[in-house]
């Protein structure tokens, strides 16, 4: 199979499945033979494929022989044994050298200093879990989970909560998360948050200003909106890699303790995915520069790519 074939079916680099199977292939391999176990190599690559493509359970298994029943059980082994090294893929910077290089990163967007984070919510849509509980109706009107993201200037997802329905609002998930008490406390020292007007505005974290007058105040927002676009960005690339959490695929047919898990799962993946050199590539292409001057036409802040300083890839369209 091409490695773009393999990219398109389970939405990683050929060299970063095998280390993946490292970690989870021990645990899944049976220590008989006994009523034909399945091995973990295929109880891997199905679980990936539910991820990448979120169709129904039945459709997944037709492609590897499978019933219904033996694809849940892969895509549950699997997804908790990935759990469980979560923390080994999604983390803050926390060496001195690691802060300076997120700065540096962030300052090569728009020149705003000291920025260690771009915080921002997502409705993930799931199945209704029951009519009578409405805390999972969101603002938008269906059923989803409200999930918090930090994320660096390459899109990497530093701190992901997965534990709200869609009816909690961003600025409650924040004030709740581990993340949000530490930077209260002081925790991450001079470093700063990037948030939307959805945030309250602290001396951690930077919010736009809601009415601006001067030009000062304008040139502000200019550099907040170019920063932040880097969070949309990645939380579209997020679900444009793995169709499970997209709301084409009709959400996540699942309990909201077990959609929570997948959601954690799909991002430390996306994480392997980008480090390993897949920024986006998993569908429609749109070159960066006019994606980013089409976002930024529609605010009246178009700017030549030059000035953005946002790296040399492409970005995927349909968002």
């Amino acid at each position: 199979m091409s490695e773009a074939a393999l990219i398109r079916k389970f939405r990683l680099p050929r060299q970063e499945i095998p280390q993946l199977l490292q970690l989870v292939g021990p645990t899944l391999a049976r220590e008989t033979r006994r009523s034909y176990p399945l091995s973990p190599e295929i109880q891997l690559l199905a679980a990936l494929r539910y991820y990448a493509v979120g169709s129904f359970l039945e459709v997944v298994g037709d492609g590897y022989g499978l019933s219904k029943t033996s694809v849940w059980r892969c895509v549950e082994a699997v997804t908790n044994l990935l759990l469980g090294h979560a923390n080994d893929y999604i983390r803050l910077p926390s060496t001195r050298q690691e802060i300076m290089e997120v700065h540096q990163g962030f300052y090569a967007i728009a020149g705003i200093p000291r920025v260690i984070g771009l915080v921002d919510g997502t409705l993930i849509p799931i199945a209704n879990p029951s009519m009578r509980d409405q805390a999972f109706i969101s603002r938008k009107g269906y059923a989803a989970i409200n999930v918090q993201v930090v994320v660096d200037s390459m899109g990497v997802f530093l701190d992901l909560v997965a534990r709200w329905p869609g009816s909690i609002h961003d600025s409650f998930l924040w004030a709740n998360s581990v993340v949000g008490q530490h930077a209260e406390q002081g925790i991450f020292g001079q470093s700063l948050f990037l948030g939307d007007s959805g945030y309250p505005l602290r001396t951690y974290l930077f919010t736009p200003v809601a009415n601006p007058t001067t030009q000062a105040e304008r040139a502000y927002n200019t550099a907040h909106i170019r920063t932040r676009c880097v969070v949309e960005r990645t939380i579209g690339v997020w679900k444009q890699r793995f169709r499970c959490i997209h709301r084409s695929a009709g959400g996540l047919r699942l309990q909201p303790q077990r959609c929570c898990a997948v959601l954690i799962v799909t991002a430390m993946l996306h994480n392997i995915a980008v480090r390993g050199g897949q920024l986006g590539q998993v569908g429609p292409w749109l070159p960066l520069e006019r994606l980013t001057r089409y976002s930024l036409a529609l605010l009246g802040l178009w700017l030549p790519l030059e000035r953005l300083m946002l790296g040399d890839f492409l970005t995927p369209i349909g968002l």
